[in-house]
């Protein structure tokens, strides 16, 4: 045999046995490797070409280069990175880190026993009368048990066992006993005769009359609790404890898998366990739990169906309350369960509600979370949304905002209760600048020139902000130190409009009105101009999109529909699980709460009513009068445009167009306006110009004109004529009248 042929057999041997160890390690047929077939191409070494070898080397190379170029997966993170990624639980309860918390908690303890003392120190002359009433009985029980000692009864159910055994020896060595016991206790009983005949005249002689009565009263009192039935306590309970269960996982993971979830249902149903992340623990006044729900199952779902999770658990709706984790993936749950509806717990007194002022450059409480921890609000440089369905409180947060900011004697308010009823005006006739109720149109109209003025007042901060020197305003924003200083006119500026909708649908003001809103929402922040704005109906129209795209401050309250959940709450947020919608009709008060920095959260406003708000305005007024900051309608210096004189829109144009231009373009027509009467039509476009025209009956069209570069073209534009038919039939129907 050649030696070429020896050796390439040698080869051939020694790659297929390379091959198999290859094939033993990585767990795969041999000669395939790691990837099979489709793998062996992809070797890190280059294949031969087509035409080099033979078909005996061809298979040594696929047998010797079958490993796959993929390293093997990794067995998991190292010990650092799961260190690393371990959420540490705090050192200090939460409650012990927050002084309010703090306070709460020990305002609640010495509350509680206060009021223990205080029930059972009132109660004392009854429970002496009980005591003294069960003092014979218990004087007979006394008597019996002394007859017991004394007679060593308790040991006569043994001697009775001697005798039925007929146990002679045990029986006298009991009896035995029984005489030393009965003998020693006797002469013991001389000796406390004897002491007590001693001591009790020498008692009676020398002490005061009201020691005797004490020591009577406490062995009438001693033997009147020895006289108390087993059946009957002496005191009563000043606390009824609690009987809200517990909450565990054996009842959390039943009324997930009731709730209808498909991959809930699927994967409890093949033996899957719901995985709780951290134990069930106390977190305020109820239970919370950390649930990792089944994959693909979202914390939406199970939130969209909270009255069947409050059933499951036979909770009422109120205290069940599913949240997102923040930071965690959509299946990660923040389960608290209450222990009383949160529409019905005990709220703590609101720190404003009696005494206080306030920095709106710094955060105040206007409500508590489910546990009953205060939350806080920025009302500057923030501007805010509140929405909600009619009757779940809407209004009266809103004036609970404006009360905390008119307890800031630098704010200068600006109240519009555009639903005439005069919910806001506790705070409008006490505090604000501008003030109006109603929706008429020269309600309309004041708030207009209200809003034009006001417009031009961030015109003029924006500049007074760029020419202060870095040092004095390093960030080019209003701060609370430029606000104390009223040479510059930077001071707070707020702006609260119940039912907004009202100003954005108004066919004449409602564009320019959104204009200058929107304007106020993007840029007044920075100059110290705050715009709250609430509404009944959120959504496009009512509140429109540039302005609740840029409301750092977002209250929702109950609404009815993803829509105008995610109007004022912010796009996705109900498939993001933020879901107003889930509020029960009894959940007044009750919102979901986006800014201060955090996601959101369910929140429950102070409650303050008409009364209570008078009172506090009355407090805020005072505060404003001491300090001479008290200007405008609260003051009885009321001077708007709106209150001056008239103007008649058809009478302008037809000043401004002569007769020798029968057809006029908008954009003409605004100018010249603006030219007349710049306090009235300044801003104008040719849009608001068609909105004006519409309620006369006078519509725009295409109009053919020279421009300035003496082209000509088709813009949209009025005909004179139509106007001078619109004023005549205005005029007739007057005279007629």
């Amino acid at each position: 045999m050649n030696h070429d042929d020896e050796s390439d057999d040698a080869r051939e041997l020694f790659a297929r046995l390379e091959a198999e160890l290859n094939a033993d390690r990585d767990g795969s047929p041999a000669g395939l490797g790691q990837g099979g077939p489709q793998r062996e191409r992809h070797s890190t070494e280059p294949a031969p070409a087509a035409n080099q070898g033979s078909p005996e080397t061809d298979s040594v190379y696929e047998g010797a280069h079958a490993a796959p170029v993929d390293k093997p997966a990794p067995a998991g993170p190292g010990w650092l990175e799961r260190v690393q990624a371990e959420k540490r639980r705090p050192v200090v309860p939460a409650w012990l880190r927050s002084k309010a918390e703090f306070q709460a908690a020990a305002r609640w303890t010495v509350g509680h026993y206060a009021h223990t003392i205080g029930f059972h120190a009132a109660r004392l002359p009854a429970y002496a009368g009980k005591l003294a009433v069960r003092s014979p009985r218990g004087a007979a029980r006394a008597m019996r048990e002394f007859r017991r000692w004394t007679r060593d009864l308790e040991g006569e159910p043994i001697r009775a066992y001697a005798v039925a055994t007929e146990d002679a020896e045990l029986y006298l060595k009991l009896t035995r006993q029984r005489d030393r016991r009965v003998a020693a206790r006797g002469w013991l009983i001389v000796l406390y005769a004897l002491t007590a005949a001693a001591l009790v005249p020498l008692l009676v002689l020398s002490t005061p009359g009201w020691i005797q009565l004490a020591l009577v009263a406490a062995v009438v009192l001693g033997l009147g609790a020895a006289g108390a039935p087993a059946d009957q306590p002496l005191i009563s309970r000043a606390v009824v404890a609690a009987t809200v269960q517990r909450l565990t996982s054996e009842m959390v993971e039943r009324a997930l898998s009731v709730l209808a979830i498909s991959g809930m249902t699927q994967y409890l149903s093949k033996g899957g366990r719901v995985e709780f992340t951290a134990p069930i623990t106390r977190d305020g006044p109820g239970w919370r739990a950390d649930v990792q729900l089944p994959p693909g199952v979202t914390v939406g779902e199970v939130m969209e169906k909270r009255d069947k999770l409050a059933s499951g658990l036979r909770r009422p709706l109120g205290c069940v309350w599913p949240e997102p984790m923040a930071g965690e993936h959509p299946g990660m749950m923040a389960l608290w369960v209450g222990d009383q509806d949160m529409n019905k717990t005990r709220q703590p007194e609101w720190p404003l509600l009696k005494a206080g002022t306030v920095d709106l450059f710094k955060a105040v409480g206007f409500a508590t979370d489910q546990r009953g921890r205060w939350v806080d609000v920025t009302l500057m440089y923030v501007a805010g949304v509140i929405g909600a369905i009619p009757r779940m409180g809407k209004t009266f947060l809103l004036r609970l905002l404006l009360l905390i900011a008119a307890l800031d004697p630098r704010a200068e308010l600006h109240t519009y209760d555009l639903k005439g009823t005069g919910d806001l005006d506790p705070v409008g006739e006490k505090v604000s600048h501008r003030h109006r109720a109603g929706e008429d149109d020269e309600d309309i109209k004041y708030a207009l020139e209200d809003m034009r003025a006001i417009r031009e007042e961030l015109r003029r901060r924006a500049k007074v902000i760029r020419s202060l020197p870095r040092d004095i305003c390093p960030e080019s924003k209003v701060t609370s130190e430029l606000a104390d200083k009223k040479s510059l006119g930077l001071h707070p500026i707020v702006i609260g409009v119940d039912e907004c909708q009202k100003w954005f649908e108004h066919q004449l003001y409602g564009r320019e009105l959104e204009e200058i809103c929107t304007d106020l929402v993007k840029r007044g922040p920075a100059t110290g101009i705050v715009l709250l704005l609430a509404t009944q109906r959120p959504d496009a129209k009512s509140l429109p999109t540039g302005i609740s795209a840029n409301a750092s401050v977002r209250l929702c309250l109950k609404v009815m529909g993803q829509l105008e959940n995610d109007m004022v709450l912010g796009t996705s947020s109900y498939r993001n699980g933020i879901r107003a919608t889930t509020f029960a009709w009894a959940d007044k008060g009750i919102a979901y709460f986006v800014g201060e920095g955090a996601d959101a959260r369910i929140v429950r406003a102070v409650n303050i009513d008409a009364p209570t708000a008078e009172a506090i305005a009355t407090r805020a007024r005072a505060v404003c009068e001491r300090a001479g900051l008290l200007t405008g309608y609260a003051a009885g210096k009321d001077s708007t445009p709106a209150d001056g004189p008239s103007y008649d829109l058809l009478a302008d144009i037809l000043a401004v167009v002569p007769a020798a231009e029968a057809k006029v373009w908008s954009e003409t027509v605004v100018a010249r306006l603006a030219e007349l009467r710049s306090e009235v039509y300044a801003g104008w476009a040719p849009d608001q110009l068609t909105a004006a025209l519409k309620p006369h009956g006078i519509s725009t069209g295409q109009v053919w004109g020279t421009a300035e570069d003496g082209k000509g073209a088709n813009r949209r534009g009025i005909t004179r004529s139509h106007v001078v038919a619109a004023a005549t039939k205005r005029d007739q129907k007057r005279d007629a009248a």
